[in-house]
């Protein structure tokens, strides 16, 4: 048994996909990029001219420019050239020798094919994460969430997706930069991910997460909203007398916010901030500094 030749569909569109469980959205400060698959073996499967694989290479590709240009790693799976039986294991039987049987069509498709400071994980089994040391990569890069693009949404992705829940990583599956065996597979697979384990969401607004802005909160509502997104509560949950480490806020979150905050050179250090109780504390703290740069400013100016 093999793939089987798959007729094109249209691309699901923003309002085609499904609604998501929870407020997650990407931050560039703790996302990953993960391009699965894009293998020209599983790719030859479809008429590559015709929707959906000419959207799903233009979609990945602006994904893959707004990643570059906010610093988000870009790790590639792909499956090896030549496999053993026994290294297949139970995907012989269910899928045949995979791209054993056309090593010569193994590699990336050229349009998204990896650059030099690109990472490649050579992908075993379904999941991106099953011995390929993707989790210890992200651990040891201080990131918790997986933008995933690529084939095929209801196999791969979808079990990448899982798994990267079970290892408290936040899954985020772009519905118009995947593609599948159908459009009821396609459309399948994205409602079991927003209603399971991740966010779906289409690529202008991946986009548009990545690119928001930088620079210090510049009011204590603008605070305590950096700090619902960073913590995943509605805003109503983030009150000033709160303690953003009693509500859950780890180191790495911290970092990560601190590194957003001060990339336009601000001093504010992370024992600045645990050193105070509260948020409320926390936003005094910004507000001198604010006050600082503007007094500086003036007078320089």
């Amino acid at each position: 048994m093999t793939i089987p030749r798959i007729a094109g569909y249209p691309m699901p569109h923003a309002l085609d996909l499904p609604d998501n469980r929870v407020a997650w959205m990407p931050d560039p400060t703790r996302a990953v990029l993960l391009l699965h698959d894009l293998q020209d073996y599983f790719l030859d499967f479809y008429d590559r001219t015709q929707p959906p694989v000419p959207e799903l290479v233009r979609n990945v590709l602006a994904i893959r420019e707004a990643c570059d240009a906010q610093g988000v790693p870009v790790i590639y799976s792909r499956q090896p050239e030549l496999q053993t039986s026994e290294q297949r294991g139970l995907l012989q039987p269910w899928w045949g020798p995979g791209v054993t049987a056309q090593p010569e069509r193994a590699g990336i498709d050229t349009a998204v094919a990896p650059r030099e400071t690109d990472r490649v994980l050579t992908k075993w089994r379904y999941s991106a994460f099953v011995s390929t040391g993707l989790r210890e990569l992200m651990h040891e890069a201080g990131r918790d969430q997986l933008i995933v693009c690529g084939i095929y949404a209801h196999i791969g992705v979808q079990t990448t997706a899982v798994d990267a829940f079970m290892h408290d990583i936040q899954p985020f599956v772009i519905g118009d930069a995947v593609a599948d065996f159908s459009l009821g597979e396609h459309r399948q697979a994205l409602d079991w991910i927003a209603g399971r384990c991740g966010v779906v969401i289409d690529h202008r607004r991946c986009i548009e997460s990545l690119h928001e802005p930088g620079g210090l909160p510049t009011s204590l509502d603008v605070l305590r909203q950096a700090l619902a997104r960073a913590l995943d509560l509605p805003l109503d949950e983030v009150d000033a007398d709160d303690n953003p480490l009693h509500l859950g806020l780890d180191s790495i979150r911290l970092m990560a916010l601190l590194e957003r905050w001060t990339r336009d050179g601000a001093t504010l250090g992370f024992v600045d901030l645990a050193e105070r109780a509260t948020i409320g504390e926390w936003w005094a703290l910004i507000a001198s500094q604010l006050n600082a740069t503007a007094q500086h400013t003036e007078t320089t100016a």
